[in-house]
């Protein structure tokens, strides 16, 4: 039997001036990953990708950021795919969404880009649709024709209290993705409402994060 194989592909703007802001939450997801699972990040000229190799409950991973402009992120997801011989149903995309309030997350085992420009470019350099992917609300509070201001900017204090614990619910989504499947990741972190404020006192942060 073929030995099972699972990428998480985080998206994001590679460089310090990108860092924090509401774009670059997959990037942001990868990180806690390697912390939690104590992954070396190193960078793979050969994918254009920072990656590194995981383990967690017996099953062995890849996690990979994309060093390309979000746009571009299909070309370092395609030489990835050529390289392990991966099929799209082994790979996990995880992404910012200014459809979803802030705190909220959604796992979906394909569908379309939903007007995410790294996601398109990821379907359209495999050719696939049947992608699964860990959306993570940024929120829509921006005025029309700022999108681009609104995706490149960084959250605010409250937002950041709901993001430390949002990003850590996604790490264990996609850990779990990792052992038990999509299916039973959505089934678990679906069902969860949008983490709000009143929620995420320092004291509570540590009860959601258990």
């Amino acid at each position: 039997m073929a030995r099972r194989k699972r990428v998480i592909l985080g998206l994001g703007n590679p460089g310090a001036t990108y860092a924090g802001t509401r774009h670059n939450v997959g990037f942001e997801v990868v990180d806690r990953i390697a912390e939690r699972c104590k992954i070396s990040l190193n960078p793979n000229l050969r994918t254009n990708s920072i990656t590194g190799k995981g383990r967690w409950r017996g099953y062995t991973f890849v996690v990979a950021k994309p060093q390309t402009w979000m746009n571009r992120a299909g070309e370092s997801a395609r030489s990835l795919q050529r390289r392990m011989n991966l099929d799209v149903k082994e790979l996990l995309v995880v992404l910012d969404d200014i459809y979803l309030p802030v705190g909220t997350l959604r796992l979906r085992q394909g569908g379309s880009a939903g007007g995410h420009n790294g996601m398109q470019s990821v379907i359209e350099s495999l050719g696939d649709e049947n992608i699964s992917r860990l959306r993570i609300g940024i929120g829509e509070d921006f005025k029309r024709g700022r999108q681009a201001d609104h995706v490149l900017s960084g959250f605010n204090e409250e937002e950041k209290i709901i993001m430390d614990t949002t990003l850590n619910n996604a790490r264990d989504a996609a850990l779990m993705y990792v052992v038990d499947g999509i299916v039973s990741a959505m089934n678990q972190f679906n069902r969860r409402t949008n983490v709000r404020s009143k929620a995420v006192g320092r004291g509570d942060t540590d009860k959601l994060n258990r």
